[in-house]
């Protein structure tokens, strides 16, 4: 097995079990190791830390797999980190085997790249299929016993691989998506406090649908009755469809992508909501907020939803400037009294930095408001002590002072 030798003092992180080794701490690698290949990470004094993946092409050179010397990375290291993912899915309410999802819902996330200690690895569960995402270099070489153990595990029999996000280029790996074991439609159609909804697991965004939004979807709608809602970067209409249940008024929902919003109606109509309460526009959310301004429109209730800004702190700068505007839009657009429930999920953005540019985006609207509740991703998508980079994924919702 080869080798990774740290520079002095650089193996502080690792000591606190943070699994990422980047390449400025790297002082050299002894042998000769292939992408996702196994290897051992050592201090300067050659003093054994962690087992790690291999990723010669990305900044993270290396992501720890274990800590235990005497632990081998093989079949039964996978199958055991799975059977904790889980159990803890299961203790969570979630069911894991055959049988198909909770009272809640049947669509949750099975497996959490580091926060289940399998770095790169994301696993999500619609109904009775499985939709794997291999991320790096040492996930990938596992891609057949993991879909093995899967299959295995949950008693399921299809998977379907969505091997598409754009960090597997930094990876040095192609982009692949199909059908990985057994045989499945393109669509499918999951269940969620209630509501349905169509998901395009072959073409829609991260595994097909938001399962991190979860409980803030049902959160929000508990407070959108009786309200005139704007829904922005709606997508499908996740925030749409529950606040309108729920007793909205009326909802405007918009997206960039006229795809989605199909999906939203039908959506709709699965569930028999009333058409007439719901809009659909297919708009630039930046463009239609400033129209909204400049046309004096109001809201009672206003969603931001964005899509990721910033993926590294380098680029949180700019991602900053496009928080801030849109914050502030809302704030103008929003009635005394009003709602906003705002989000970010850049990786780049922490929870402090996104609550200092709201509060700057209510002061340059000239707008009083307070903070009633701070929101996260759902359960499923739980976050390692050791692993702060996984709550990727801020909400607030602001009150306007009357």
């Amino acid at each position: 097995m080869a080798d990774l030798i740290l520079k002095p003092t650089r193996e502080k992180s690792l000591l606190r079990r943070h699994p990422w080794v980047f390449s400025g701490a790297v002082d050299r690698v002894l042998g000769d190791p292939q992408p996702g290949e196994t290897l051992n990470v050592l201090d300067s004094s050659r003093n054994f830390i962690a087992k790690a993946a291999y990723s010669p092409f990305s900044q993270i050179r290396a992501r720890v797999w274990t800590f235990d010397e005497n632990e081998n990375v093989d079949a039964d290291f996978f199958r055991r980190r799975v059977d904790s993912a889980l159990s803890l899915r299961a203790t969570l309410g979630f069911f894991t085997g055959a049988e198909s999802g909770s009272p809640v819902t049947d669509a949750f996330r099975l497996i959490h790249a580091e926060s289940d200690y399998l770095p790169g690895l994301i696993v999500d569960r619609y109904g009775d299929v499985l939709v794997m995402q291999l991320l790096t270099a040492g996930s990938e070489i596992w891609r057949d016993t993991i879909a093995d153990i899967l299959i295995e595990k949950t008693g399921l029999n299809s998977i379907y691989e969505r091997s598409d996000a754009d960090v597997r280029g930094l990876e040095g790996l192609p982009i692949r998506t199909g059908t990985l074991r057994g045989s499945m439609l393109d669509r499918l159609t999951i269940r969620e406090h209630g509501i349905r909804f169509i998901v395009n697991i072959a073409g829609g965004h991260k595994t097909g649908f938001y399962l991190d939004q979860r409980s803030n979807r049902h959160r929000i709608a508990a407070m959108a009755a009786g309200r005139d809602v704007l829904n922005c970067f709606c997508y499908t209409g996740g925030f749409s469809l529950h606040a309108i249940a729920a007793g909205a008024k009326s909802v405007l929902s918009i997206d960039s992508s006229g795809d989605a919003l199909a999906l939203g109606q039908e959506n709709a109509e699965l569930n028999n909501l009333p058409a007439a309460a719901l809009a659909w526009r297919e708009d630039d959310v930046f463009l239609a907020l400033r129209k909204f301004r400049d046309e004096r429109r109001s809201f009672d209730m206003i969603i931001l939803d964005p899509p990721k800004f910033a993926a590294t702190v380098s680029q949180a700068e700019k991602a900053a400037r496009g928080y801030k505007d849109i914050n502030l839009l809302a704030f103008k657009l929003l009635r005394p009294g009003g709602i906003l429930a705002t989000f970010s999920c850049s990786g780049g953005i922490d929870a402090a930095l996104f609550q200092k540019i709201v509060a700057g985006a209510a002061l340059d609207a000239n707008t009083e408001a307070v903070i009633v509740e701070h929101l996260a991703q759902d359960c499923d998508h739980p976050v390692s002590l050791h692993f702060p980079e996984g709550t990727y994924l801020k909400g607030l919702i602001c009150i306007k002072r009357e």
